[in-house]
């Protein structure tokens, strides 16, 4: 069994942020923001569905082995203090940070969805997201559960939405009645699956949630997808 030495848990005491959900962390957010714009634009745009699987397979291995990496050898975090305060939280000291399930949850995406839908719910986790956690930390002011603000939510529903149309609108040649309609059950379905208290990280359940939510709404409204 493997233990984590006692110079080991204090460099990392030394070099471990304070960040919590609840704090902006706008650095993070960004790069959140980033990597799944970039990733989505990219199959969008450049790569089949065979040649984004092999690529983003290599790149989950690498994160996720850095992120191991990272755990067991928190003396390294020393020389790079920085990197706590922008990218990491308090609670990810001893534990897989976020970008784990971040980028399993869009390898998951890819290889399960048609990529009209994949690219629906890869959009919504870059930019939809963390979009409601700035809106929230911001200006949230009403609650209907705990540390989920209405207008949060909002924001969250308006981007889905705006993001759903845009994909459908540039990927298939559906009427415009469709369109809409699918566009408003993923992004109002999407905002109440994001309000719920689901303990599970959310970085992997959005993402595959709105590409079910998605799938089965474009086939409901007759979206062709091929």
């Amino acid at each position: 069994m493997n233990h984590v030495s006692d110079e080991h848990v204090a460099a990392a005491v030394s070099a471990v942020s304070a960040a919590t959900r609840k704090d902006l962390q706008i650095g993070r957010r960004l790069v959140h923001m980033t990597n799944g714009f970039v990733i989505a634009t990219a199959y969008a745009l450049l790569f089949t569905h065979e040649q984004i699987i092999h690529l983003f397979g290599v790149i989950a291995c690498l994160v996720y082995i850095l992120d191991r990496v990272r755990i067991h050898y928190p003396e390294l975090l020393q020389r790079t203090p920085w990197m706590n305060t922008f990218f990491f939280r308090a609670e990810e000291e001893f534990k897989e940070a976020a970008m784990t399930p971040y980028v399993i949850a869009i390898l998951l995406t890819v290889l399960t969805f048609p990529k009209v839908v994949a690219l629906i719910a890869v959009y919504t986790l870059a930019i939809a997201d963390p979009l409601a956690a700035i809106v929230g930390i911001t200006w949230g002011r009403r609650h209907i559960v705990p540390d989920k603000s209405v207008e949060g939510s909002l924001a969250f529903l308006a981007a889905t939405l705006v993001i759903a149309f845009a994909v459908l609108t540039s990927a298939t040649s559906t009427a415009l009645a469709p369109r809409v309609a699918t566009s408003l059950l993923v992004a109002t379905a999407a905002a109440a699956f994001e309000m719920l208290p689901v303990r599970i990280d959310d970085n992997l359940t959005i993402p595959l949630f709105v590409g079910f939510v998605g799938w089965i709404a474009c086939g409901l409204a007759g979206v062709t997808l091929g």
